[in-house]
């Protein structure tokens, strides 16, 4: 019997729906949002109006893209936390709406759980996924966390930041530099030219497995400071060897505990996922250390790196199976742990 689930993604500023079909990916589509760049981060109340205008022509293009009708639709996952409450609610409430007009089940998804999961996701039926135990790096901007992956609805968090994120410390140091949000991509485009052995920020000395980005952000707030005092044009004339010299910084940090984690827990397969690991240097970086250790590295395509409704389909498809079904009055959350 062929099972097709609607994954339906809207808990920051990307309105998503996606089809996966006996646990293959027939269409993701995503829609982002201009309208944040010009003030340099998301707003939320901005973001929830613009998911009411793109849910219905997101999920009805998903749809014929996957070439279906809505009556082929078994079940309808959704993103219900963590994220901005605002937009969760748009799409919660759209699910619900749908899944009664449909008689079909819902079936809730961790937002992080999906980050997790994207690596699951098959456009081929031959397409190669991880096995069970593996580790995930999972870097976003709101979340670093090293994650081991024991089955799709078993995780265990070895590690996690006790402040900023990375992608935080992308964005916030991308701003002191005066790029456009969101910064880390423009930060990981002035690296690739610049030396990256140049400037030296602070690392961090936090014991264990959990991380702290915040120390590297202040480090780097006071030596732009105080280089522009005698030089008012410094970041200009230097912005490649200081993207570079902080992503290396903020690589080091991420791949030191990393290694400890799989020194600890002895697994044969690591995987990224979350914003962050559509970094360049960070895929270079994770592939080089697996390989030097010659374990498996699963690096997703970069689609499939940022909030997209595949990776909500694909964990929905998987709690589908055991029939992990959510009732119409459960409510979104802001925030969660894995």
């Amino acid at each position: 019997m062929s099972i097709t689930i609607l994954g339906i993604e809207s808990s920051c500023d990307d309105t998503s729906a996606a089809i996966i079909k006996d646990g293959i990916l027939m269409s993701n589509v995503i829609a982002g949002q201009k309208v944040h760049e010009e003030y340099g981060g998301v707003v939320p109340e901005l973001a929830s109006r613009a998911h009411q205008q793109n849910i219905v022509p997101v999920v009805d293009t998903a749809i014929k893209r996957a070439g279906i009708t809505k009556n082929d639709i078994d079940a309808i996952a959704f993103t219900r936390g963590p994220g901005l409450l605002g937009s969760l609610l748009v799409g919660t409430s759209f699910a619900k709406g749908l899944s009664l007009g449909l008689n079909i089940p819902l079936v809730d998804v961790n937002h992080l759980h999906g980050h997790v999961l994207s690596h699951f996701i098959r456009q081929q039926a031959d397409d190669e996924v991880p096995e069970y135990p593996f580790l995930c790096l999972l870097i976003s901007g709101g979340n670093s966390q090293i994650i081991l992956v024991k089955n799709y609805n078993e995780m265990e968090v070895l590690g996690q930041t006790i402040d900023d994120a990375a992608g935080e410390a992308f964005d916030k140091c991308a701003k002191v530099m005066g790029l456009p949000y969101p910064g880390g991509p423009h930060i990981d485009r002035l690296a690739a030219q610049g030396d990256a052995t140049r400037f030296k920020f602070s690392k961090p000395h936090i014991p264990g497995l959990d991380y702290s980005f915040s120390g590297l952000k202040t480090s780097f707030l006071y030596t732009l400071r105080d280089a522009k005092k005698t030089d008012p044009d410094f970041v200009e004339k230097n912005i490649a060897d200081i993207a570079a010299s902080l992503q290396r910084t903020i690589i080091e940090i991420l791949l030191d505990k990393l290694r400890k984690a799989v020194d600890i827990t002895g697994v044969k397969q690591v995987a990224i996922g979350g914003g962050v690991s559509a970094n360049s240097g960070v895929r270079q970086a994770v592939a080089d250390f697996c390989a030097s250790r010659g374990i498996k590295a699963f690096i997703p395509e970069r689609v499939f790196t940022t909030d997209n409704a595949a990776m909500v389909a694909i964990a929905g498809y998987y709690k589908y199976l055991d029939k992990q079904f959510c009732d119409l009055d459960e409510v979104p959350f802001a925030r969660v742990s894995i």
